[in-house]
């Protein structure tokens, strides 16, 4: 008899290994949802709001809504919520744009100076760090980005709403370190009920903003590599290379679409000078890259422009970092398969780099996870709801890509509506294939090979 390498059962003496019960994913997906009850507790609290009790539904669907740096809103930020609210906001904000576990892993770091086995594999779970070991030096490395980056952004809108604006020296503060936190963490709160609409030509204001929403998308281990490198770009990895130029492909193409779209609709650009509406056409064209700002009046916008920023949400931003969204390095693989497939080539390649055949399916595994929640979601909120399908396909898009942005029908949804926006939410903010491997009763390796046969395909 021939006893197959590996093979366990009654009579082979050895066990089959045994999947833990607490995973990475699943300990990042309950520290998630522990931020999340945390969150919505303390905005049910009366002290949060400034006039009648936030209900249940509104109390999570805006810790959701902070917590995976969305931006989705249901009630007036400003005039809703107290300043205890706001602030519990922002600390929402900036623990989700960090990562729940990352930032308990830095805490823990700065308090014990050493990290144990099952810890460090968790931060690299959710930072994506290539090797257990880089953990320390990843944590330490994007506390410091976001610190240093946060502090010039808010220094500058500080310096903008106060000489610029009239506001007093505190306020002026606490605008611009909300709105700079916001926006490199990509979340899209703004404590204006027009949200950037009144600075529409101001380009003090949002090209601070812009920045800072650009730098939160490239990823962290993008801008952590460019730190050292950027002048070197044959030495860049390949993800740096691929984060880099793509955001630099989709953001001209989404200010060139939007800006021409809009040009002549008095409702959004038209009414601007020639200067005022290219700011803008760039503004919102940095936005769907999952930070939920708007400088123009979003529902007032074109079905066209609406489908242009349904494309830039869905793509999204970089991994690792606090962008949503399919990301670009996944939608760049898939585009590089497709031309290796059209080309007849045995292998895919990018960028000079061969491509693995696990990232192949990873992409795709990815890229199907996230079609079949837009529109499943899409399907059953037009079932509950008498939105056109275009303004629900907005919605969807912009929850799953943690994007925010809205065509003014989200307040207006049925409860069990906000409710599949809130479960997009979590999904976007996790990652589809990092929720189901924590979802995922085991995990096992199969001892055998299926005969291969192959159907017809197209």
């Amino acid at each position: 008899m021939i006893t197959r390498r590996g093979a366990s059962g009654p009579d082979s003496g050895v066990r089959p290994p045994r999947t833990p019960l607490l995973t990475p994913g699943r300990v990042i997906a309950l520290a998630f949802g522990g931020a999340l009850a945390l969150g919505t507790a303390l905005l049910s609290l009366p002290i949060a709001v400034q006039g009648r009790s936030a209900t249940f539904i509104e109390a999570l669907f805006t810790a959701t809504s902070a917590l995976c740096v969305t931006g989705h809103i249901v009630v007036d930020t400003p005039v809703f919520w107290s300043p205890f609210g706001q602030v519990v906001i922002l600390v929402l904000i900036q623990v989700g744009g960090f990562g729940v576990m990352s930032l308990a892993t830095l805490l823990g770091l700065l308090v014990a100076r050493r990290l144990g086995l099952r810890t460090r594999l968790t931060a690299v779970s959710e930072t994506h760090t290539v090797a257990v070991g880089d953990v320390r030096r990843v944590l330490t490395g994007v506390a410091l980005i976001t610190l240093i980056t946060q502090s010039i952004v808010a220094t500058a809108l500080a310096l903008r709403f106060w000489l610029g604006y009239g506001e007093t020296g505190g306020r002026a503060i606490w605008l611009g370190v909300f709105h700079a936190i916001s926006s490199f963490n990509n979340a899209g709160f703004a404590l204006f009920s027009d949200n950037l609409m009144s600075f529409v030509t101001d380009p003090w204001i949002c090209l601070p903003i812009c920045i800072a929403i650009i730098l939160g998308g490239l990823g962290f281990p993008v801008i952590m590599e460019l730190r050292r490198r950027i002048l070197l770009p044959r030495r860049w990895t390949l993800n740096t290379m691929t984060v880099v130029v793509g955001s630099a492909v989709l953001l001209v193409f989404g200010t060139v679409a939007l800006t021409a779209l809009e040009w002549s609709n008095p409702a959004t650009l038209g009414a601007l000078p020639p200067a005022g509406r290219l700011l803008a056409g760039f503004t919102m064209s940095v936005m769907p890259r999952t930070a939920g700002f708007n400088s123009i009046d979003v529902s007032q916008m074109h079905p066209e422009s609406w489908f242009v920023t349904d494309i830039l949400m869905f793509i999204g931003g970089g991994p690792a970092g606090t962008a949503g969204g399919l990301k670009i390095t996944t939608f760049a693989v898939l585009l590089f398969i497709i031309v290796a497939e059209l080309r007849g080539d045995t292998a895919v390649n990018m960028f000079g780099k061969r491509l693995p055949r696990s990232t192949h399916r990873e992409a795709l595994t990815v890229a199907l996870l996230a079609v079949a929640l837009v529109v499943g979601s899409t399907l059953a909120i037009m079932l509950l709801s008498p939105f056109s399908f275009d303004r629900v396909l907005f919605e969807v898009i912009s929850a799953f890509a943690t994007v925010g942005l809205s065509t003014g029908i989200t307040a207006d949804l049925p409860v069990a509506a906000q409710l599949i926006l809130i479960m997009l939410m979590f999904i976007g903010r996790l990652g589809p294939v990092l929720l189901g491997s924590a979802l995922a009763l085991t995990t096992q390796k199969r001892m055998y090979e299926l005969p291969k046969e192959r159907p017809i395909i197209g």
